[in-house]
């Protein structure tokens, strides 16, 4: 059987900054260090973190007062800023510097009082860090069908942001679609999808052609990893997100 490597591959510069920020952390203070919600989506990841002595926490409350605390590469709104200077804690800032921009230009936009699109997925950790940003101005969708129900208040006063871990296609049919509907929307001045992203996403689509079947190898809380297996599928070549090798089913592999 021939395997073949996509290439590139692996963490993008923003996930091994981030964990690096976690594992300096915990050689200059000492275990336990506190990170909020998962450093970044890997379950590998944080528990090889978890096992040097990271602690990981999804409420502020339960972080000791004064102990450091690390807010992951997802980023947080100023809400948990205020709230970690509340409780007297010490903050490391491991917010990946491509998300720190769409945060912003959602500030700049909202000083403007623009109603801002925020293409992305509701609930996940980033689009919600951007969303505390401006939470009256930012309105959250991830379709066509969404722009088609679009209302605003005044269509002159309108910009878009994205989150980083999209597919790049998917996104800028939503923004195809923005444009269409809303000719005078603004919108950033070079592209917020991460370019590690679209690198990866560039590889599985240059690669699926060739091959039988896709194994993504990632965690299916993350996003990018979602995108990668779905843009596989797209092109009708099976695939599948697996954490380990040990996920990988024998009868996958048949006729492949």
């Amino acid at each position: 059987m021939r395997v073949v490597l996509a290439k590139p591959r692996g963490f993008c510069a923003g996930v091994e900054r981030a964990i690096k920020c976690v594992e300096q952390a915990l050689e200059r203070y000492g275990a336990p260090v506190y990170v909020l919600n998962d450093i970044v989506h890997n379950a590998a990841v944080v528990n090889e973190l978890r096992e040097k002595g990271a602690v990981f926490v999804k409420d502020m409350n339960k972080v000791p007062e004064g102990a450091h605390l690390l807010f992951s590469a997802h980023g947080v709104g100023p809400g948990r800023w205020e709230e970690a200077k509340r409780l007297s804690l010490d903050v490391i800032d491991a917010t990946c510097p491509l998300v720190e921009k769409v945060h912003q230009e959602a500030r700049r936009f909202a000083d403007k009082d623009f109603t801002i699109i925020l293409v992305g997925e509701e609930g996940h950790d980033e689009t919600t860090g951007t969303k505390g940003w401006a939470p009256e101005n930012i309105r959250v969708l991830f379709s066509e069908d969404e722009v088609e129900q679009l209302e605003v208040p005044d269509e002159t006063k309108l910009a878009y942001i994205t989150q980083t871990t999209l597919s790049v296609d998917d996104c800028q049919r939503v923004i195809d679609a923005l444009r269409r509907r809303f000719p005078h929307i603004q919108g950033p001045k070079s592209a917020d999808i991460c370019y590690a992203t679209q690198n990866r996403q560039a590889a599985v689509n240059a690669l699926s052609p060739y091959v039988d079947l896709v194994l993504v190898v990632g965690d299916r809380e993350s996003a990018n990893s979602n995108r990668l297996a779905e843009i596989c599928r797209a092109q009708g070549r099976p695939a599948y997100l697996i954490s380990s090798a040990d996920a990988i089913e024998e009868a996958w592999l048949e006729g492949v």
